[in-house]
């Protein structure tokens, strides 16, 4: 089994990534509807997964998450837990199509495909959580699906998307100096 030994430059940067990302949480956290709020920190876990590979937006996500979950949140584990899958299935998946074709056709395509899994893991999990989460009838969730979760979903990873390519070129830019 072959053993990876992480660098010191690369260790401080996914601190970095992730010290920025919990502030943009802290800062900037736009309620949108019932519980769902926009923060914009999945553009940095992406732009450390552009940077860095699949992994680095993992363990981000992750740290951020937990962090948020034990200083921030109203939302507790759930929200944590929630928080870390929306995330995840965006920058990930972003991140891993980027790394197999680092070209900004990749880019684009890996955020496409990190939205497309996103909506589809949080239609998933909504359906399955929410009803537990807010004590509401499954199947009053299951008619909100289509009219809030994915609406929302949709303009959240839109707009993520739409940061993401504004913003790496110039990250990517400044890091190197």
């Amino acid at each position: 089994m072959k053993h990876s030994k992480i660098s010191a430059k690369k260790l401080v940067l996914l601190a970095m990534l992730a010290a920025v990302a919990y502030m943009i949480v802290a800062l900037i956290r736009i309620p949108v509807v019932l519980f769902l709020s926009y923060e914009p920190k999945d553009v940095v876990v992406t732009v450390g997964g552009f940077l860095l590979g699949p992994m680095a937006s993992f363990l981000v996500s992750l740290v951020v998450s937990l962090v948020e979950m034990v200083t921030i949140s109203s939302t507790g584990p759930i929200g944590g837990l929630m928080n870390l899958l929306s995330t995840c299935a965006f920058a990930c998946t972003a991140s891993f199509v980027y790394k197999k074709r680092h070209t900004m056709t990749g880019a684009v395509l890996g955020l496409g495909m990190g939205t497309v899994m996103m909506i589809s893991v949080m239609l998933l999990w909504n359906y399955l959580i929410t009803p537990i989460y807010q004590g509401v009838p499954r199947d009053v969730v299951a008619a909100m699906l289509p009219t809030v979760f994915l609406p929302f979903n949709l303009v959240k990873g839109g707009m993520n998307m739409a940061a993401t390519l504004l913003l790496y070129k110039p990250v990517v830019t400044a890091l190197r100096k």
